[in-house]
């Protein structure tokens, strides 16, 4: 007998379904969903235990390998579980922070190990709490994930956040442990409530995170001081500005380390001893004349530059290497170099002068000749370009021209200080965000490619945070 049409059909239930496609549903579930079916009935309860329905969760937000597991030796939901018990606060941010980590170790590990012995264990909770009540101040959770990860490292040379050497200046920076950044934290008028994140022993420059937005920084945002030389007040402190959260300013530069955007240097300025360095290599940046490829490397000194007055440093380091598929007759020596510089207002110098830092290097087959040195701005960016010229060993009446590229200078975003003094009485203006005004690469640049690059390092000299910063000038002016 048919069924009256006024009928409606029964809602299907899930219940109702059998267990392979209702399994089929549940894997499409974030964690979050999939633990909130255990307590929809005794069935779902059942079907939230199958393993694998856990291996997605584990591998995206806890990057859990299948060795890992085998060493675990617990089941995969019994691993997502327990390790949210430990780092459930962290999830949103703890797969990108250890996949950086890792990416890093790997790095280390295949081209300079030594390093991996400076890196701290992990810190507790229950430490990174004891900190933030020492302190005052809460630590921002991408901070505290990282640290459940890797507490920085010991102060050593080099440093894991890179190197470089100019003529008798020095840099290699330390990611601070929790402990050392702790004793470091800023209450005083111009880095009020900032944290330092990384100390250079020879320079004592730091890069410091605001915890709080106060005397016109944003919160959680990531600079290094640069004290303003035109005023009476040493709390008129300007900003050149690294990263607006912790998150992004530690994954983008280990992004960089590990694709090759900042250089390894094997040489003997930088030998084993400094594994890659902070200068940014712009793959662009390439010319080839002949045989004789020319790129080249910029680097951004804050250490030595200055918003008021405005100076801001440079330095530039240059490769030059013959193909090893060259003729031996091929064999030449630079002979001199020739510079345009291009400004803002578009005036140009020129510069032109005998070899390169004193030297008059020879190229041959497979032959690599790296220099480095240094330019002054009086605007936040500008270029360079030019070519070399070199003399063949084999024709010594030939001469020829190589081309150097183009490459450009830019200064990063900073922030003036609000601190000002007035009729000898101290008060604060909301100045607000002073971004370099100019899009345009055309600045002033005066050379300085005399300097020497010859590396003498600076005696080790007192502890964070109370040294002065340097003064914004050419170190062979000193």
């Amino acid at each position: 007998m048919a069924a009256p049409l006024d009928m409606e059909p029964s809602a299907l239930s899930l219940e109702l379904l059998p267990t392979d496609p209702l399994l089929l549903i549940l894997s499409f579930l974030d964690y979050r969903d999939l633990t909130s079916c255990c307590y929809l009935s005794r069935r779902l309860n059942q079907l939230t235990n199958h393993d694998p329905l856990w291996i997605r969760h584990c591998k995206k937000y806890w990057l859990i390998s299948d060795e890992e597991k085998r060493q675990r030796n617990q089941s995969w939901k019994a691993i997502f579980i327990s390790t949210y018990r430990d780092l459930g606060r962290y999830i949103q941010y703890y797969a990108t922070l250890k996949k950086a980590w890792d990416d890093l170790e790997k790095y280390l590990g295949q081209r300079c190990p030594r390093m991996i012995g400076s890196l701290k264990e992990s810190v507790r909770e229950e430490d990174l709490d004891a900190v933030e009540a020492q302190i005052g101040c809460r630590l921002p959770e991408d901070y505290r994930c990282s640290f459940r990860i890797h507490n920085g490292q010991k102060l050593v040379v080099p440093g894991l956040m890179g190197s470089m050497a100019l003529s008798n200046h020095y840099r290699s920076e330390d990611l601070l442990d929790i402990d050392t950044a702790a004793g470091g934290f800023q209450q005083r008028l111009g880095l009020k409530q900032c944290l330092p994140l990384t100390f250079c022993i020879h320079t004592g420059l730091s890069q410091y995170m605001a915890l709080e937005s106060v005397e016109g920084r944003n919160k959680y945002e990531i600079f290094y001081q640069c004290p303003d030389q035109m005023a009476r007040n040493p709390s008129a402190i300007d900003m050149f500005i690294t990263g607006t959260s912790y998150l992004e300013w530690f994954t983008s530069y280990v992004n960089k380390v590990v694709t090759g955007g900042y250089p390894i240097i094997r040489d003997q300025i930088f030998s084993e001893r400094f594994p890659f360095c902070r200068y940014v290599h712009d793959k662009e940046c390439v010319a080839t004349t002949g045989d004789i490829t020319v790129s080249v490397s910029t680097s951004f000194l804050p250490e030595l530059s200055s918003v008021h007055p405005p100076h801001y440093f440079f330095t530039y380091r240059i490769r030059i290497e013959m193909s090893k598929d060259a003729l031996p007759e091929q064999a030449c020596q630079l002979d001199s170099r020739y510079w345009r510089i291009i400004n803002a207002k578009g005036d140009v110098e020129e510069v032109q002068g005998p070899g390169v830092v004193g030297e008059f290097p020879i190229i041959s087959p497979g032959r690599v000749y790296e220099y480095t040195s240094c330019t002054t701005f009086s605007t936040t960016s500008g270029y360079m370009e030019g070519y070399y010229t070199f003399r063949c060993l084999y024709y010594k009446e030939k001469f020829f021209n190589v081309t150097i590229p183009r490459f450009h200078m830019v200064c990063p975003t900073f922030k003036v200080s609000i601190a000002r003094m007035v009729s000898g009485d101290f008060y604060w203006t909301q100045s607000g965000c002073v971004l370099c005004q100019e899009t345009s690469h055309n600045e002033y640049a005066v050379d300085e490619d005399e300097d020497s690059t010859d590396t003498d390092e600076y005696e080790e000299r007192r502890r964070v945070l109370d040294i002065p910063t340097p003064s914004g000038r050419c170190p062979r002016h000193t």
